[in-house]
């Protein structure tokens, strides 16, 4: 997975719609004047390949997490509307604080962990079963999004990155914002592993857990704020990209199984390779034109989720 990870990343920066050879990116490191191609590779590629990594990573993490702490392999962050209510805080702040890239990530935050809250308090109300959570949560994504769009029609300031913000993209991104935004997932990621056999034990069941001595309360707080974190730092420079977390959790627990050391470091790893992938193939298939790549991610996410809701439905039918 590694491997496949730093050849993505080298043809990452160097494909696109002006291709650039590894000569070009030599040259940056030859102490001579940066040529057109070496600006192209320092300030576009490089941001772009390294933001496609750290929201890979951070999404398909969030995704393994939710799914795991709500026992629910259909739970991910953009279908539940943690990405949503983390784009509607971003929104917002961009509003109110324009220039501040501090407040970006830490906007993002607070409606990603708000809209988690809110999404297993109706689920625990409503009887906390899985597809109550699902249908919460699908419910809650409407209401963020169609307030989203709201702000955007009355702010016409807004309109003009209005749509790429929604679909999820990475052209454009912002050196400061990134860095910000890259401490936060590294920093959740870690304590993740940190954390890793209290998530075991949480993946048992809630009265297993309970059974076993974990103060279950707590650590599920605990793992819904990383996830808020994960997903609100994505969100705050990549836009609402979906179905990342969905797909790679279950693509990682196919290839390493349920342990959850393993687990969340293969969700980690295939996260950042898989959305390096979709953003190449969106940069590159329909040069010189480019898609935001929340388009390929749609093309790609949907028929999986309705693959995975009709195979499982099809799983319990026969058991």
């Amino acid at each position: 997975m590694l491997l496949l990870l730093l050849l993505m990343t080298v043809l990452g920066i160097l494909g696109g719609s002006t291709n650039v050879t590894p000569a070009d990116f030599r040259d940056l490191f030859s102490g001579q004047e940066i040529t057109a191609a070496g600006r192209i590779i320092l300030y576009v590629r490089l941001p772009r390949v390294a933001g496609a990594i750290i929201a890979g990573m951070a999404l398909s993490v969030a995704g393994a997490v939710i799914q795991t702490i709500l026992n629910n392999p259909l739970a991910a962050p953009n279908i539940i509307g943690v990405n949503s209510g983390a784009g509607f805080a971003v929104v917002l702040c961009g509003i109110l604080l324009p220039k501040s890239y501090v407040a970006l990530p830490a906007a993002a935050f607070a409606g990603a962990f708000l809209t988690v809250l809110i999404v297993y308090y109706l689920g625990k109300k409503t009887g906390s079963s899985k597809i109550t959570i699902l249908l919460a949560g699908v419910a809650i994504n409407s209401l963020l999004s169609g307030a989203t769009d709201a702000i955007n029609t009355f702010n016409e300031d807004s309109l003009i990155s209005a749509n790429v913000f929604k679909v999820g993209g990475l052209n454009g991104v912002n050196a400061k914002v990134l860095g910000y935004a890259s401490v936060l997932v590294v920093a959740a990621v870690l304590v993740v592993l940190l954390f890793h056999n209290e998530l075991e034990v949480l993946s048992l069941g809630e009265e297993t857990a309970q059974t076993l001595g974990l103060p279950v309360s707590f650590y599920r707080f605990l793992f819904l704020m990383l996830a808020a974190v994960l997903s609100g730092a994505a969100v705050s420079f990549a836009g609402l990209l979906g179905f990342v977390g969905l797909i790679v959790p279950h693509i990682a627990r196919y290839l390493v199984g349920e342990e959850s050391k393993y687990f969340i470091l293969s969700s980690a790893v295939l996260g950042a390779l898989f959305l390096l992938l979709c953003d190449y193939i969106a940069r590159t298939c329909f040069a010189p034109f480019e898609l935001p790549v929340g388009i390929i991610l749609s093309f790609v996410g949907a028929p999986f989720f309705l693959w995975l809701l009709f195979h499982r439905k099809r799983r319990n039918r026969n058991a």
